[in-house]
């Protein structure tokens, strides 16, 4: 039988001998998180976060089996929903996105509430589920169609399975949930522990599956927010979802991990608790080290060196011949927003051949203003995505680090 106990989740973290090798891991997320994106200028920074936040949702949908284009993403946050394939999966990727605009805003400003706390939880599945559309806001339980209600635990009658996993039932979730909130309070103190704990909430959160639908976005949204506060956040420039998509080797590994640290204790060496510490260790291994992986991933691909080749290599083959136009793109984009009139100084062409040039550009979507006559600042138009950032998307061949193997454990 069983237990209904808030104690069928310990242990929730990895708290009385620390391998060695994870702490060693949480030293080089730190020490990666730091440099990413540092010789970026801030407007060119904020596109790119931009462009991430729409990866993370393309991700986290794949994850649940919702093949949605980044392009209909995109149209969907502009809400040029008449232009999309399929319109319900491209608002449910814009809810993700804007949800996560919200989190990146809100630490921002100081003021993120702590990420483990069953409001924040809620107000996240509250806000993802009022920006979806109505053909997503129900699910079939049991033979029966029933509304998922937005920021709402699973009530009376509303028991579900996952797999072969059977989540607490309805009417203990808020017990579970006080349990979850009291030790991840504690666990996330010191700095290695904010980090350490991000894999053991990810996992103890889907396992108690608090919410009728919605749970699986919810914890990666958790777990996008623990990384700001943690400091590994990198500027909004890498995704977690992305990583737990592909996996370090197998696209199945993020849920065949999951199931693993499902196990029960297996005997007297492994933890104190109702489920298996050693399965908890090896899943937080594998989290951090695809933490690690997407952290380097991302360096490669937003390394301004290597991004400035690239993007000059595109407008070269796009533009024969039209030599001043890579020295823009290359000087808005290490240098930021730049009025019109200083292209001239840039390139030493007429003010009027420069206005031809940047007219070009903006019509290319290569770069972007508010006004007519407003400065300039880069973009990154999605048909060329491919050709700037290899394999962000897709599966094309990228210059970038080999992912790190696991930690034995």
């Amino acid at each position: 039988m069983i237990l209904e106990t808030p104690a069928r989740i310990e242990p929730c973290g990895i708290e009385e001998a620390i391998p060695i090798e994870l702490t060693d891991l949480v030293l080089e997320l730190r020490s990666a998180a730091e440099t990413l994106g540092r010789r970026l200028h801030p407007d060119s920074a904020a596109e790119l976060r931009s462009m991430t936040r729409i990866m993370n949702a393309y991700y986290s949908n794949l994850i649940e089996g919702h093949n949605t284009r980044p392009h209909d993403i995109e149209a969907a946050l502009a809400g040029r929903l008449d232009t999309v394939e399929n319109r319900p999966l491209a608002e449910e990727a814009a809810a993700h996105v804007r949800v996560q605009v919200w989190i990146d805003e809100t630490y921002a400003r100081g003021e993120l509430p702590e990420p483990t706390s069953s409001p924040f939880i809620r107000d996240l599945h509250r806000r993802f589920y009022e920006a979806m559309p109505e053909e997503l806001r129900f699910t079939e339980h049991d033979g029966r169609r029933r509304e998922i209600v937005p920021g709402a635990f699973r009530v009376e009658g509303e028991d579900v399975a996952v797999g072969r996993h059977l989540p607490p039932s309805a009417h203990r979730v808020p017990a579970f949930m006080d349990h979850f909130v009291l030790r991840y309070r504690g666990l996330t103190r010191g700095a290695t522990g904010r980090i350490l704990s991000i894999p053991a909430a990810h996992h103890r959160l889907n396992y108690i599956h608090p919410f009728l639908d919605g749970n699986g976005r919810v914890s990666r949204l958790m777990s996008h927010a623990m990384c700001q506060v943690a400091g590994i956040g990198g500027h909004g420039l890498w995704s977690i979802s992305r990583g737990l998509a592909r996996g370090l080797a197998d696209p199945a590994e993020y849920k065949e991990r999951m199931d693993a640290a499902d196990q029960p204790r297996r005997g007297d060496r492994d933890g104190r608790g109702n489920l298996s510490l050693s399965t908890l260790t090896s899943f937080t291994g594998w989290f951090l080290t695809v933490m690690l992986d997407q952290i380097r991933f991302t360096e490669a691909m937003f390394d301004l060196g290597m991004l400035r080749d690239r993007y000059t290599r595109l407008i070269t083959d796009l533009y024969p011949g039209k030599d001043r136009l890579p020295r823009l793109i290359v000087h808005v984009l290490r240098h930021g927003e730049m009025a019109r009139g200083d292209a001239r100084f840039v390139t030493g062409a007429s003010e009027r051949s420069t206005s031809g040039d940047l007219g070009e550009l903006t019509r290319g979507g290569f770069l972007k203003s508010a006004t007519p006559k407003g400065p300039v600042r880069i973009a990154f138009p999605l048909d060329y995505r491919e050709r700037l950032f290899p394999n962000l998307f897709t599966d094309a061949a990228p210059v970038v680090p080999a992912p790190p193997a696991p930690p034995v454990l």
